[in-house]
């Protein structure tokens, strides 16, 4: 007698039919997942039937089940959901440890648009970046956004950009940043010193998804004179709000980090 559970043996039936689709198959018919799990097709029917009436499967043509693909849009809506909500948290617990300006960046083109921010009064930041775009090859969070790109997509996305000079350290070209962006990666954040504009300073780490997409970055922003002696400090602070963040969206992290 099988030891696996029933929720254990609806979730194998699943599985088997997320890899056909991952192999380029349609999906498959009960005898289809019964080969490949080796089991019985009784058991399998019933719990692919099972898995259908919970939503996790559709069922097609000849019989054939398929991944219920309305189940990752609505993970999609929950996550842009909690990026709002959980995101506030994230703003105010980093605040609060660095009393710096902290803002929450998303990636629209080749720009990036902030969606959330906290500036505590005593950080002397003045108006407000909400809604607002920024050329992403220099703003505060273009290299978290473009963390986990490949050079290809970084020129692809930049193949049209004039590297304006906004700072007096503005990467001059795509492979300046690929360079920054490569640093970053190595260092766990990145930094961008005086890249935005002259004299402001800023920390920021990709905040990823379930599914490991960056979907956003956090920041921590101020002047160069008032954040780099503090950095250290600021970047520890940045990183464990990042990772808080990223675990309210379902983003597991690697076994080396835990």
């Amino acid at each position: 007698m099988s030891k696996t559970s029933s929720m254990g043996r609806g979730i194998m039936a699943v599985l088997a039919v997320g890899s056909r689709n991952a192999g380029g198959l349609p999906g498959g018919t009960v005898a289809d997942i019964a080969a490949d799990l080796g089991k019985d097709r009784s058991q399998v029917s019933r719990s692919l039937r099972a898995a259908q009436q919970e939503g996790f499967l559709a069922r097609g043509d000849h019989r054939s089940y398929t991944l219920d693909w309305s189940l990752l849009t609505d993970a999609q809506l929950l996550t842009e959901q909690r990026l709002q909500t959980d995101g506030v948290t994230a703003l105010e617990g980093l605040a609060g440890e660095t009393d710096e300006g902290c803002f929450l960046g998303v990636l629209s083109g080749d720009s990036t648009v902030t969606i959330g921010e906290r500036v505590p009064a005593s950080s002397n930041m003045v108006g407000s970046w909400l809604g607002r775009p920024y050329p992403a090859f220099c703003s505060d969070a273009g290299q978290a956004l473009l963390w986990e790109a490949s050079d290809a997509e970084v020129r692809s996305i930049f193949s049209d950009v004039d590297f304006v000079r906004h700072g007096p350290n503005t990467p001059v070209d795509v492979e300046d940043f690929l360079s920054r962006l490569r640093a970053a990666r190595a260092r766990g954040y990145s930094i961008v010193d005086e890249e935005a504009e002259p004299g402001l300073y800023s920390l920021a780490v990709p905040i990823r998804d379930f599914k490991g997409d960056v979907v956003a970055a956090l920041q921590v922003v101020g002047a160069k004179t008032r954040l780099e002696p503090r950095m250290e400090l600021c970047a520890t602070a940045l990183v464990s709000w990042g990772e808080w963040l990223e675990s309210t969206l379902g983003h597991a992290l690697p076994q080396d980090r835990l």
